[in-house]
């Protein structure tokens, strides 16, 4: 099935930009009468996979929505497995990343993370740095409306100091505040886990996206679940705000 479904799909009609919402660990956990923790666990293992498919696939930029600014509500027992599993990881895995090109940035204020996870992270992103495949964005203490206020502070600054000019200020200049400066706006969000909202995630980047959503959950979210998100995509009549050919 997976060689029928990437040969259906177009590599001249990718899209750009592929957002992801990590949704469902918890409940795939639960029908199974296991730990929360579990899985996570599992859906780590799907970040593996589906990081290496959109490489491979040539995906330009992927930006997986990790942990959210809300996610500190839940339970101190399963954040701290979460900065665990984000450690082990990065450990076993930065390497292959490099490797294969990847250059990983953060999104959020990761300064909140647990030591431990935040130097795991800051080391991907220096070891990273220079390189010129796919972006991997990775949502850690991330809100879509703390960045754009991010963003905001960042504009005030500048224009107390006289870098920048208020009548300069645009869309796309203001892209530049963002955590994804530089990059281009999301063109496809997918969302496993049955849920149909955004929560939080890239508000100002998915002005035009595309969305997928799909009843499976993320430990469930295979290649074959990226290549359907991927050609339903392909055939959607992306306008943006102008008239069909």
């Amino acid at each position: 099935m997976e060689e029928n479904l990437l040969s259906q799909i177009s590599l001249n009609k990718l899209p750009k930009h592929v957002g992801i919402i990590l949704d469902g660990n918890g409940r795939w956990a639960k029908k199974r009468f296991m730990p929360r923790v579990m899985g996570h666990r599992e859906g780590m293992k799907r970040v593996v996979d589906i990081v290496e498919k959109a490489s491979d696939l040539g995906i330009k930029y992927l930006s997986l929505y990790a942990f959210s600014t809300e996610n500190w509500k839940r339970p101190e027992e399963e954040v701290n497995s979460l900065m665990d599993i984000l450690v082990y990881y990065v450990k076993i895995q930065l390497d292959k990343l490099d490797k294969n090109n990847v250059k990983v940035i953060a999104l959020g204020d990761i300064s909140k993370l647990y030591p431990r996870a935040y130097n795991a992270i800051l080391k991907a992103i220096k070891k990273t740095e220079n390189n010129t495949g796919m972006v991997l964005n990775i949502g850690l203490n991330y809100g879509g409306r703390d960045e754009i206020i991010h963003g905001i502070k960042g504009v005030i600054e500048d224009i107390k100091n006289e870098k920048l000019d208020i009548d300069e200020l645009d869309a796309d200049l203001f892209n530049n505040y963002l955590y994804t400066k530089g990059q281009p706006d999301l063109d496809l969000l997918i969302r496993p886990g049955g849920e149909k909202r955004v929560s939080n995630f890239m508000l100002y980047q998915l002005a035009y996206a595309e969305f997928y959503y799909t009843d499976c959950l993320w430990p469930d979210f295979d290649e074959n679940e990226l290549y359907k998100a991927i050609l339903d995509y392909q055939n959607r009549n992306r306008r943006i705000g102008g008239l069909s050919e």
